[in-house]
């Protein structure tokens, strides 16, 4: 019979605007304090941990060589603890979970812990593409791919715009769907619904001027108006979006530990959470960020359910036109979606934010006693993965 793969202990940081409170710390130590809070809020013996499947999307300079293991080496991991780092571009620790819950599942491994860092001020994005470049190492564009899509250039802003006008929705939709981000993330943070998911940490920014504990999501904006979102330059002429109906740049890391029946019973725990179903799939990377909607319709499939059966709903923020446009084309109730905000306020430190929105769902599952909770986001290269979980 196969195994189930359980959720035991969840934790992120509080998102770190660029050059903010968090920029002053290396992305391993930032992911050794989440890895050492998993540990503490399992009550787990750290020698039961047997792999950290950790994503980064820019894996370059202190994101290099292998991040996963440096992390592990950063944390009271000890040595003999393996990891590895994945690259499923925002996707990536969603992806990670996806990986680690798979070994549960198929009794290799009792306990793994999946997470995700990125420091986007450290590490800016795009730099693992543009810097070789740029130095005249070659770019990732192939000759192949190049003759299979001639004269395209791979773009989330050009995808987002594309998705804006292929839905139908207007620039004063988008720019309510932010300022709706903003208050969602302003209550629950006023209301301390994030207290516990949160791992604090000292606050260090690069020029040293933070002081004291980081536990507060750093990009919210607590006065946002309509009116000031809407004032936003647009991102390119003649489109829909801005910088405000956009994710922000953010610093932050996150994880999750998992285990099957045997892993529970030897660390000695109540579950938070069961991995009820997983889908990833492949879609059009020209529009690229579309591919959350076939992959939500996949794992529904899969999974027996309706979009009526999932109480709550994460979908990422990357731009205002995904979620919208994934609302439109699932029937899903707006309300059940990213009930305490979302990218657009809160940031999307890309590769740990899909260990991050799960830890969100997680947290906001047991304050409002629901059950099932979905979790999805667009990736780059038109890939989606989609988490159904159960709370237990």
């Amino acid at each position: 019979m196969r195994e189930e793969a359980y959720i035991v202990a969840a934790g992120r940081t509080a998102g770190g605007r660029r050059g903010g409170r968090l920029s002053g710390w290396h992305p391993a130590d930032l992911a050794g304090a989440v890895i050492d809070a998993l540990l503490d809020r399992s009550g787990a013996d750290p020698r039961m941990v047997e792999d950290v499947i950790m994503g980064c999307v820019s894996q370059l300079g202190e994101q290099s060589t292998n991040i996963a293991r440096n992390a592990v080496l950063a944390s009271k991991l000890p040595e003999s603890v393996p990891a590895t780092s994945v690259d499923r571009q925002c996707g990536s620790s969603q992806q990670a979970l996806h990986f680690a819950a798979q070994a549960v599942m198929s009794g290799v491994m009792d306990v793994v812990i999946a997470a995700g860092v990125e420091s986007m001020s450290r590490v800016p994005m795009g730099l693992s593409h543009s810097l070789p470049e740029k130095n005249g190492f070659g770019r990732y564009m192939s000759p192949a791919i190049e003759e299979r899509y001639p004269g395209v250039q791979f773009s989330q802003f050009v995808g987002a715009e594309t998705m804006a006008h292929k839905y139908a929705i207007s620039k004063d939709r988008l720019d309510e769907f932010a300022l709706r981000s903003h208050r969602l993330a302003t209550e629950a943070t006023r209301s301390g619904k994030f207290t516990e998911e949160v791992v604090a940490l000292a606050a260090r920014s690069a020029d040293g001027s933070a002081a004291g504990l980081h536990s507060t999501d750093e990009g919210i904006r607590y006065d946002a108006s309509l009116a000031s979102i809407s004032a936003v330059k647009l991102i390119s002429e003649g489109g829909r979006l801005t910088a405000a109906t956009a994710s922000q740049i953010c610093d932050g890391a996150s994880g999750v530990m998992l285990a099957n029946t045997r892993g529970l019973k030897a660390l000695g725990v109540e579950p938070l959470a069961r991995v009820h179903q997983m889908t990833v799939i492949g879609h059009d990377p020209v529009i690229m960020l579309e591919a959350p909607i076939p992959a939500t319709a996949v794992a529904l499939r899969r999974a027996g359910m309706g979009i009526d059966d999932i109480d709550l709903f994460e979908v990422n923020e990357a731009f205002a036109s995904v979620p919208l446009a994934w609302l439109q084309q699932t029937g899903a109730d707006p309300v059940r979606l990213n009930v305490h905000g979302g990218a657009i306020a809160l940031g999307h430190p890309l590769g740990a934010s899909g260990t991050k929105l799960m830890t969100t769902l997680l947290h906001a599952l047991r304050q409002r006693g629901k059950r099932f909770g979905l979790q999805t986001m667009c990736e780059g290269g038109g890939l989606a993965n989609v988490t159904i979980v159960e709370r237990l």
